[in-house]
């Protein structure tokens, strides 16, 4: 594996962000109608001509929150699962398994089924809420003598996550004309985007991937054990405490306004580490950009694959992320 420059680190980078661009550009060409990729971009720099105006609606109104919503959800995704992994010192780490996902989806079909008014702020504030509760729940049942305890941290997710989905199960089941609704937000769903919510999820979620960001030497040396961080000056339980939080908020505010979407946050970083190395210093913004991309090209697959009618982009995830995570784990990735 090569030595981590500021070089590679800014052609990696580099690389990344052209290809995100490249499929954000075809994301907003493609689809039910068909875009030209220079009218795509004549309409993105503001210099669309009079035969460009249904493309400029289409894009402007309908694709563009949608596809920005994705890069959202996917990135904050994705460095949330590989902030776990480090934290955790666990392949498998990753906000589902944590059980946070469940507790916002439970929060989620609770607004619902109880058939509240303003179905796109009531149901995203009481995902969000439930995502949080669950979160600091994990998080008590994860302390030992007064530190977290990473396995006890990954076994107390795993069993909120499987009694919260127990629940869902029975609301489900008493649920009728709204079934539909949440079959959507189990399978993961973007079709809700609009520019408020990409604001109000964007702007947070960016404030939280970078402090991430900047705890990527402290990952590096968690990752080796922590006695190993501690002997080097690291406060490790301050390190896990902050980190953990600021990733189950990114957990919190993607599933608030997609629902689940499995796989991203446990496959990207398995695919970026692959890619790029281990070190946390690139593999965490390598893990933003890359995932991003990869929900983006999911999102464009769902819409376009039966269309007019669309899957659900948590179906897509999982069928490719599933063969992908079964490759990795043939090829025994680890940290």
């Amino acid at each position: 594996m090569s030595v981590l420059t500021p070089r590679r680190t800014f052609f990696v980078l580099l690389g990344l962000s052209l290809a995100l661009i490249g499929c954000v550009i075809v994301a907003l060409s493609a689809g039910t109608t068909s875009i030209p990729v220079p009218s795509t971009l004549r309409v993105l720099t503001g210099r669309a001509l009079a035969e460009d105006e249904s493309a400029r609606t289409i894009i402007l109104s309908l694709r563009l929150p949608r596809i920005l919503l994705a890069l959202i959800v996917g990135g904050a995704l994705s460095v949330a699962g590989a902030t776990f992994q480090a934290l955790l010192r666990n392949p498998l780490a990753e906000p589902y398994i944590l059980g946070i996902s469940s507790g916002g989806t439970l929060g989620a079909i609770i607004a619902i089924t109880a058939g509240m008014s303003l179905p796109f702020v009531t149901t995203p504030l009481f995902a969000f809420v439930g995502a949080g509760l669950v979160m600091i729940l994990v998080y008590a049942l994860g302390h030992r003598r007064g530190f977290v305890d990473p396995t006890t941290l990954l076994l107390s997710g795993v069993m909120i996550g499987a009694f919260f989905n127990a629940l869902i199960l029975v609301l489900m089941s008493v649920a009728h004309q709204e079934i539909r609704t949440t079959f959507l937000w189990l399978l993961g769903n973007l079709s809700g985007a609009s520019y408020g919510w990409v604001l109000v999820v964007g702007i947070p979620s960016l404030v939280a991937v970078l402090l991430l960001i900047l705890q990527s030497r402290a990952f590096n040396v968690i990752s080796q054990g922590d006695e190993d961080a501690m002997h080097m000056g690291i406060d490790v339980g301050s390190v896990r405490r902050r980190s953990y939080m600021l990733a189950s908020l990114l957990t919190g505010l993607a599933v608030s306004v997609s629902g689940v979407i499995g796989f991203v946050g446990l496959v990207v970083p398995h695919i970026c580490r692959l890619l790029f190395g281990p070190d946390h210093r690139l593999l965490m913004p390598a893990s933003l950009l890359f995932g991003g991309a990869f929900l983006v090209l999911s999102d464009l697959l769902s819409r376009t694959i039966l269309a007019p009618s669309e899957i659900p982009v948590g179906a897509i995830t999982a069928a490719v992320g599933a063969p992908l995570f079964i490759y990795l784990l043939k090829r025994d990735v680890r940290f």
